[in-house]
C-alpha cells in the first residue's frame, strides 16, 4: 500500500491523538476558573486531572489487547465513541462530581483509542520505510497537541466557558467516527480472533490502576503512609501475579520473552526516560512561567508553541536521519540535547526573559523529537498480530514515567524548597533555588538514556537495526 493513498486512513488516528494528549494537560491551566464556577476543593481539582490519567494509564494494556482480538476498527470506533460522549458530559457538567466521573469516562476512551491508533498505523503500513515516515507523522501531531493543550486551556478560560475545554472534542469524534466507517477496513492482521486471556487483562489493569493512583496521590497523602505503601504494595502483588499468569497461559496476553530482546526493554527505557523530562518540565515550567516571571496562563501557554513546533519538525525528519546515521545514534543524541536543554533552563533565574528562555527551549523540542524511531523499531521488532498491545505498553511505558517525572521532580522541588524556607530564603528565592536544583537532577536522569540507546538500539552485525526485524520474529503464543 502506498503511503499517498493511505494518507485518508492516517487522518483519523492523528486526529485521535490530538483529541487524547490534549486532555491529558488541556485541563491544567482552566483548572482555576472550573474551582470558582463549581466550588470544589484543592482535593477535588486534584481528582479532575488525577482521574483521567488513573484510567487511562490503568486499561492502555487491555485496549492493546481488546483491539488485537476484537479488530482494531472496531475497538477504535468503539473508544471514540466513549471518548466523544465523555467530553460532551465533561462539557455539560454541573457539579464536580460529575465532572470526575465523566473525566474517568473520558480516560477509558482514550485507554482504547491510543494504542489501537498506533495499531492501526502498524497495520496500514507494513512496508518499514512508510511506517517509520508514518509514525514520525505521528509524533509530530503528538508534539504539537502538547503545545495545543495549555494554549487551548488558556484560551478558553480567559475568553469562553471552561467546559469547551471538552466540548471542542465532539464535534471532531463524531464527524472522525462517520470517516472512520467510511475509509478503514480491518485488514487479515487487524481481526485475530483468540482468546481474551481475561486473568491477564485483570491482573494487569488492577496492578496498572494502583501504581498509578500511589503516584498521582503520594505526594498529598505521604510517601510512607499506610494508603500509598498499600498501594504499591497491591502494584506489586499485582504485577507477580501477571507475570505468573502470562508464564502459565496458553495464549498469554504478552508474551514475556520479548522483554529479553535489548531492543524492546531498552526502547521502552528510552522513551521512558524521554517521557520522564518532557512530563515534568513541561509541568514545572508552566509553574516557573506563572510564578516567577509573572506570564499569564495564555502567555505561559503560548510559551511553548516554539517547542512543539521545533519538536513536531524534529520528529517528521527523525526516520531519515535515523537511517542515515542509525537508530541508536539518533536517539541517544536526542537524550543528549535534551539533557543540555534542561541543563541550560536551570541557569534563567528570576530576572529571566523568554528571549532567554527560547534558545533551550527550541534546543529542547530538538532533541525530544529525535527519539521517534524508538517506537517504529520496537513495534517492527513484534509480530503484526501483537501490534495492539505493543502499542499499548509502549503508551504505558511513556505514561508511567511522565508520572513518575512529576511525581519525582514535584517532591524534590517540594523538599528542597521547604529547606531553602526554612533556612529564611523568600518565598520566590526558595521556590527559584528549588527549581534549578531539580531541573539538574532531571538533565541527569534523562542523560542515562545516551549509554542505554546506544547500547540497546545499536545495530546488529547484518546492519540492520536492532536484533531482528519484524519478519524474523517468531510469532509469539499465538496458540
Amino acid at each position: 500500500m502506498c503511503f499517498t493513498c493511505s494518507r485518508s486512513c492516517l487522518v483519523k488516528p492523528f486526529v485521535v491523538l490530538i483529541m487524547t494528549y490534549l486532555d491529558n494537560n488541556v485541563v491544567n491551566v482552566a483548572l482555576p476558573t472550573i474551582q470558582r464556577d463549581l466550588g470544589l476543593s484543592l482535593s477535588g481539582l486534584e481528582w479532575i486531572v488525577s482521574s483521567y490519567i488513573l484510567v487511562f494509564a490503568g486499561l492502555m494494556l487491555a485496549g492493546g489487547r481488546l483491539a488485537d482480538i476484537l479488530g482494531r476498527r472496531r475497538i477504535f470506533v468503539l473508544g471514540l465513541s466513549v471518548f466523544t460522549l465523555a467530553s460532551l458530559a465533561a462539557g455539560l457538567a454541573t457539579t464536580g462530581g460529575l465532572l470526575i466521573a465523566a473525566r474517568a469516562a473520558q480516560g477509558v476512551g482514550a485507554a482504547l483509542l491510543t494504542p489501537t491508533a498506533l495499531a492501526l498505523i502498524r497495520s496500514v503500513f507494513p512496508d518499514a520505510r512508510e511506517r517509520a515516515t508514518a509514525i514520525g507523522l505521528w509524533s509530530s501531531v503528538g508534539a504539537l497537541a502538547l503545545a495545543l493543550g495549555p494554549l487551548t486551556g488558556g484560551f478558553i478560560s480567559e475568553n469562553w466557558r471552561w467546559g469547551w475545554i471538552y466540548l471542542i472534542n465532539v464535534p471532531v469524534g463524531l464527524v472522525t467516527v462517520g470517516l472512520t466507517l467510511w475509509a478503514i477496513r480491518d485488514t487479515p492482521d487487524g481481526r485475530v480472533r483468540h482468546s481474551l486471556d481475561i486473568p491477564g487483562l485483570a491482573t494487569s489493569s488492577l496492578a496498572m490502576f494502583a501504581l498509578t493512583y500511589g503516584l498521582i496521590e503520594g505526594g498529598r497523602a505521604g510517601w510512607t503512609s499506610p494508603e500509598i505503601l498499600g498501594a504499591f504494595g497491591l502494584a506489586v502483588a499485582f504485577a507477580i501475579a501477571f507475570v505468573v499468569i502470562e508464564r502459565r497461559s496458553r495464549e498469554p496476553m504478552i508474551d514475556l520473552s520479548v522483554f529479553r530482546s535489548r531492543v524492546v526493554s531498552g526502547g521502552m527505557l528510552s522513551i521512558g526516560l524521554w517521557a520522564f523530562g518532557v512530563f515534568g518540565i513541561y509541568f514545572f515550567t508552566a509553574l516557573y512561567l506563572q510564578n516567577a516571571l509573572g506570564f499569564s496562563p495564555l502567555e505561559a501557554g503560548a510559551s511553548f508553541v516554539p517547542m512543539a513546533l521545533v519538536m513536531a519538525v524534529s520528529a517528521a525528519l527523525s526516520a531519515r536521519i535515523s537511517q542515515m546515521i542509525g537508530t541508536a545514534p539518533t536517539v541517544a543524541a536526542g537524550l543528549l540535547v535534551m539533557a543540555g536543554a534542561i541543563f541550560g533552563i536551570s541557569f534563567v533565574g528570576e530576572g529571566g526573559t523568554f528571549g532567554d528562555l527560547l534558545p533551550w527551549f527550541l534546543l529542547y523540542g530538538l532533541g525530544g523529537g529525535l527519539l521517534v524511531p524508538v517506537t517504529t523499531v520496537v513495534l517492527g521488532m513484534l509480530p503484526a498480530d501483537r501490534a495492539g498491545i505493543a502499542a499499548g505498553v509502549l503508551n504505558v511505558s511513556r505514561e508511567v514515567f511522565g508520572l513518575l517525572g512529576v511525581t519525582i521532580l514535584g517532591a524534590i522541588l517540594n523538599g528542597r524548597q521547604t529547606a531553602f524556607l526554612a533556612d529564611g530564603a523568600g518565598p520566590l528565592t526558595a521556590f527559584l533555588d528549588a527549581y534549578r536544583t531539580t531541573l539538574v537532577i532531571a538533565a541527569l536522569i534523562v542523560l542515562v538514556g545516551v549509554p542505554v540507546s546506544l547500547f540497546s538500539l545499536r545495530r546488529s552485525r547484518s546492519g540492520r537495526d536492532g536484533d531482528r526485524p519484524a519478519e524474523a520474529v517468531p510469532a509469539m503464543a499465538q496458540g
